[in-house]
C-alpha cells in the first residue's frame, strides 16, 4: 500500500493503529495490497492464511463446509468490516475453519497474516483489538448454530427469507438448491417447506425466483411479531 494512504486507511479500521511504534507501522503498510474478487470465487479456503481481510466493497460469506459437500452459512460482512478468521496463522488461538466466499464482485485490501501475527505479538493494544474482532465473529457463528440445533426449520427458513429479501423488495432470485447449501440442510427438506409457504399464500415461486406475498404471515412464522 502506498505509504500517504496507509495511515488514514488504518485509522479508519484499526483502532490501535496510533498505539504502534513506526517500524510496526510500516510493517503493515508494507505488508498490505488490493485484491480483486469476481462474484462466486473462494477467497480463503481451509488450511490456509490468506490474512486479514477488510472488505471496501462487495460481499464476502463466511460458511463451513462438510465432507458430504454441505455448506452451513455463519455470516455475511460488508464494506468497513474486518475479517480476522481468514487469517489462522495470525489468530493461534482461533481453529475454526471457515471458508470464505465472494457473494458479488468485491474489492478487498488485504493484510499479510504474518505480518499482522508479528504485530500482535509485539503489541498488546493489536492484541487485545484482534481477539475482540475475532470472538464477534466467533459470536455470530455460535448463534447460527444454535438456530440450526434448536429451532424448527419453519421459523429458521421464515427468518432466512425476511434476511435475504430485506434489500430486494420482497424478491428473491435464488434456487432450493442455493437456500439448501446457505441453510445447510437437503434440498428436498427447502422444497417442501417452500411448497407450504405457497399453499398459504406466503410466498410465489417462479424457475428460480421466490417473490413474497405475505409479510405478516412470514414475520409470524419467524417469531418477529411476539
Amino acid at each position: 500500500m502506498q505509504s500517504q494512504q496507509c495511515p488514514a486507511f488504518f485509522r479508519q479500521y484499526f483502532s490501535f493503529w496510533d498505539k504502534l511504534t513506526a517500524d510496526q507501522q510500516q510493517k503493515l503498510c508494507a505488508a498490505t495490497h488490493p485484491v480483486h474478487c469476481e462474484k462466486g470465487e473462494n477467497v480463503h479456503g481451509t488450511g490456509g492464511c490468506t490474512g486479514v481481510l477488510v472488505i471496501q466493497t462487495g460481499c464476502l460469506r463466511g460458511y463451513l463446509l462438510s465432507e458430504e459437500g454441505r455448506e452451513i452459512t455463519l455470516f455475511r460482512a460488508y464494506p468497513g468490516e474486518v475479517i480476522l478468521l481468514s487469517a489462522p496463522c495470525a489468530m493461534r488461538q482461533i481453529t475454526l475453519e471457515v471458508m470464505i466466499d465472494a457473494e458479488e464482485e468485491t474489492e478487498l485490501l488485504v493484510i499479510d497474516g504474518a505480518a499482522y501475527a508479528s504485530v500482535t505479538a509485539e503489541n498488546i493494544y493489536a492484541e487485545n483489538f484482534s481477539l475482540r474482532a475475532a470472538a464477534a465473529r466467533l459470536s455470530d457463528a455460535v448463534w447460527v448454530m444454535e438456530q440450526i440445533m434448536f429451532m424448527r426449520f419453519d421459523r429458521r427458513l421464515a427468518g432466512f427469507l425476511l434476511d435475504e429479501m430485506a434489500e430486494s423488495g420482497g424478491r428473491l432470485r435464488m434456487t432450493h438448491d442455493q437456500i439448501a447449501r446457505y441453510m445447510g440442510t437437503a434440498r428436498e427438506v427447502v422444497s417442501r417447506m417452500l411448497r407450504y409457504f405457497t399453499a398459504e399464500g406466503i410466498v410465489r415461486q417462479s424457475r428460480g425466483t421466490i417473490e413474497l406475498l405475505n409479510r405478516n404471515k412470514l414475520e409470524n412464522l419467524a417469531g418477529k411479531n411476539r
